[in-house]
């Protein structure tokens, strides 16, 4: 048994030859009955049209105005293997405007997609409904692109245009690097009605807090472009060892990736005449200092206030490790002793994650023009961390 989604491949056999699956094996099927024979005029033609898979036109929404086709027809035919999808756009049966187009063209506002008939077995479906349940009961598979179980994070501002989630810590914002899934597939299967879901920015993994989603192509743009020409506000929470100078302010310093041995990505500060490194800017203030628990020797803690101008992969967590100052628990840039003895409960709670959390995020609304002024409060594992630590009095704060 076939489902049709929009038209068949569009291959002919030469006349008189079989079927390649009727020359392999025998069906299993009761044979059709005899079809009866055509009747005569507009009946029969009617019939026909009606017999025959047909192509179906899709006018693109606006939403989607600017995405590339294969993108794009990826959402439309849900189920589609990405192979047979590239292999009708390069056959020429899906069009744009009745023109033949290639799997990089950007659709418009209005558009019309021509969407050939692609059949998927039913034997698919119902796995694919299977697979569905089992994730939804134990969660996804670990090999990317599986299926992701559905879910709801907190809300700090939703409408038509925009949604901003509180993200825990220990979650990817998406799929990928080994990754099942993230925040935004999860997202999607939660709210299946919603054509479009995409991220604004992205959080390291183990950072919590602000992360916004567009409910909008036209608000992606917008968003994007804010984030770009530098007219948001991202300020973090970090906590890192030992006393910040009051007096450093402002981190200048080129960022550059590489690969470790096993492939693993990492960041380091660079000269600014480096041809790989990419400006960085960060400006840091002090909010608090932390005396270190009872039983911890060292020089305390520093809470600041992280307000990033330039979005670079791990900038904050590079940036103040440059400096002396690594953030509390970072297990790639940070002090490995400090954070094994961080992880033991020796006067109250541990801290057994990296201490860094989007907690303000001001932005220009893509819609009214509103200026939106968002706040996460710290999680209860790093308030508790900072609530059992002693205040130390600064008054350069």
């Amino acid at each position: 048994m076939k489902h049709i989604i929009g038209a068949g491949s569009g291959k002919t056999r030469r006349p008189g030859k079989p079927p390649a699956a009727s020359r392999l094996a025998r069906p299993t099927f009761s044979p059709l009955p005899p079809i009866p024979p055509p009747m005569p005029g507009k009946v029969a033609e009617s019939a026909v049209a009606k017999a025959v898979p047909q192509a179906t036109l899709v006018t693109v929404d606006a939403d989607f105005a600017g995405q590339r086709l294969d993108n794009f027809l990826i959402r439309q035919l849900k189920g589609v293997p990405k192979t047979h999808v590239y292999r009708i756009i390069r056959s020429g049966e899906v069009r744009i405007n009745k023109g033949r187009v290639s799997a990089d063209t950007r659709v418009a506002a209005g558009d019309v997609v021509r969407l050939p008939p692609v059949r998927t077995s039913e034997r698919a479906d119902e796995k694919a409904k299977a697979m569905a349940v089992e994730v939804a009961r134990h969660g996804a598979a670990s090999t990317v692109g599986g299926y992701a179980p559905s879910r709801e994070f907190p809300i700090l501002f939703e409408d038509d245009h925009v949604l901003a989630i509180d993200k825990p810590a220990g979650v990817a914002v998406h799929g990928g690097s080994g990754v099942a899934f993230g925040v935004i597939e999860q997202l999607r299967m939660a709210r299946p009605d919603w054509n479009f879901l995409e991220l604004v920015h992205r959080l390291d993994r183990e950072t919590s807090g602000i992360l916004l989603v567009a409910k909008k192509r036209m608000a992606l743009k917008n968003l994007q472009e804010q984030f770009r020409e530098r007219e948001t506000d991202k300020i973090y929470l970090a906590l890192v060892s030992g006393a910040w100078p009051a007096n450093k302010k402002v981190l200048d310093k080129p960022l550059q990736k590489y690969l470790l041995a096993d492939g693993e990505r990492r960041v380091q500060v660079v000269g600014k005449d480096h041809p790989d490194g990419m400006r960085a800017v960060t400006l840091v203030k002090v909010k608090a200092r932390l005396a270190p628990p009872a039983g911890m020797p060292g020089q305390g803690f520093t809470l600041l206030e992280v307000t990033i101008k330039t979005g670079r992969t791990h900038q904050i967590r590079v940036h103040l490790a440059s400096e002396g100052h690594p953030i509390a628990g970072d297990d790639k840039y940070g002090d490995f002793e400090l954070n094994k003895a961080l992880q033991k409960e020796v006067a109250g709670p541990a801290l057994k994650r990296m201490f860094l959390h989007a907690w303000r995020l001001k932005f220009t609304h893509p819609s009214s023009g509103k200026r939106i002024d968002l706040l996460a409060a710290l999680p209860p594992d790093l308030e508790s961390f900072t609530a059992h630590a002693i205040p130390v009095p600064a008054p350069e704060l």
